[in-house]
């Protein structure tokens, strides 16, 4: 298979990553911040927009992952969003759709990181 073929895989999926991104910013993170409870529980947003990643994040990582990170000295408490809370105010759906925005975003990124590393040792010459 060519690379430009190999590399539409990801680049579509990711695309589809960026549209679920919008939906589920405007469906489940826009009733989070309107929510007193939640508002400030939705970890550290370094650009804008980073809440929605921490949120998907917290809503599809198993709890046990998201226990370690929220316990790093570090202060993962502050970083990222809390998980237990998140699960009180979410529905299935929002759920679901942060998995699926999530995985997606995910896999294609590391299958664009990784076509990248193997183009760039000349495996597709």
């Amino acid at each position: 298979m060519s690379f430009s073929i190999l590399f539409a895989i990801p680049a579509a999926t990711m695309f589809v990553g960026w549209v679920l991104f919008v939906i589920f910013g405007q469906i489940t993170v826009r009733k989070l911040r309107k929510n007193p409870e939640t508002k400030h529980e939705l970890g550290i947003e370094f650009l804008s927009g980073w809440d929605i990643f921490n949120v998907a994040q917290a809503l599809t990582l198993p709890k046990s992952v998201m226990q370690k990170i929220r316990n790093n000295p570090q202060g993962g408490s502050v970083v990222f969003a809390n998980y237990k809370l998140l699960y009180e105010h979410t529905t299935v759906f929002d759920r679901v759709l942060a998995r699926v925005f999530y995985t997606l975003f995910t896999f294609s990124g590391f299958g664009l990181i990784i076509l990248g590393v193997l183009y760039w040792f000349g495996v597709f010459d």
